[in-house]
């Protein structure tokens, strides 16, 4: 059976002790200002005094009971075959708010999409004018019989190139660009964090920007540091041996 909150009980004494000491009073003084009518101030003093009123409600009760088939439990009674329910005890708390709570998510289309489209369409135009007004940098024909020095790859593989230098190929070429791409796979599922702000991806923004400068570094040397031979050199006393 639910428990009763003590706040109800309380509010329900409270209410019995105020019907007593108001049929307690004068019928005179109910009549001028009580709002319980005669008929039922004296039906509570008759069940009071075990007088007709109660011998009436007992049949009654009786009649009731008596009415319900054998071995159940009479219409209307409550558990225990009391006549007396409580219809309802609402919780405090357990009333659900109906206004929703605000989220900082949108919906993919057209939010998302219609940002990307258009950043599409103008890198396309940025590289569209600078490509008609900057010339590619083309050379003459592959001779195999002359090879330039120094020779260097792209400048967005010099870090790749910058690592041969320092270490075996199976560790420049394999070893190293394996591990960066397990830790690109396994990052979501190390970091769950999904706030979208800075502040608290303080972890992941610190292993991107340390990722970041190390490979800008590695390409600054192999662009602008690296001479004939692909040897070491200062581009200021010696000069700059990169094309674009």
């Amino acid at each position: 059976m639910t428990e009763i909150p003590e706040h109800l009980l309380k509010r329900a004494q409270a209410a019995r002790e105020k019907a007593a000491a108001e049929s307690d009073a004068p019928a005179e003084a109910s009549a001028g200002g009580s709002r319980i009518p005669d008929h039922l101030l004296e039906r509570s003093k008759a069940a009071r005094a075990g007088g007709e009123g109660a011998v009436a409600v007992a049949e009654k009760a009786a009649a009731v009971v008596a009415s319900a088939p054998a071995g159940s439990v009479p219409v209307g009674a409550g558990p225990g075959g009391h006549t007396q329910r409580l219809l309802t005890v609402v919780k405090s708390g357990s009333i659900q708010e109906t206004k929703a709570a605000p989220v900082d998510k949108v919906h993919t289309w057209p939010h998302l999409l219609a940002v990307e489209f258009v950043a599409a369409l103008a890198c396309t135009a940025f590289l569209f004018v600078f490509s008609w007004v900057v010339n590619a940098p083309l050379l003459h024909a592959a001779d195999f019989n002359k090879t330039p020095n120094p020779s260097k790859a792209p400048w967005y593989f010099l870090g790749l190139q910058e690592l041969l230098t320092m270490f075996h190929p199976m560790i420049a070429g394999v070893t190293l660009p394996g591990m960066g791409l397990v830790a690109l796979i396994l990052a979501p599922y190390v970091d769950r964090n999904t706030s979208n702000k800075p502040e608290d991806r303080k972890w992941m923004t610190s292993m991107m920007t340390l990722f970041l400068m190390f490979w800008a570094v590695l390409v600054i040397i192999g662009s602008f540091f690296r001479g004939p031979g692909f040897n070491f050199v200062f581009p200021w006393r010696d000069g700059i041996f990169f094309e674009l």
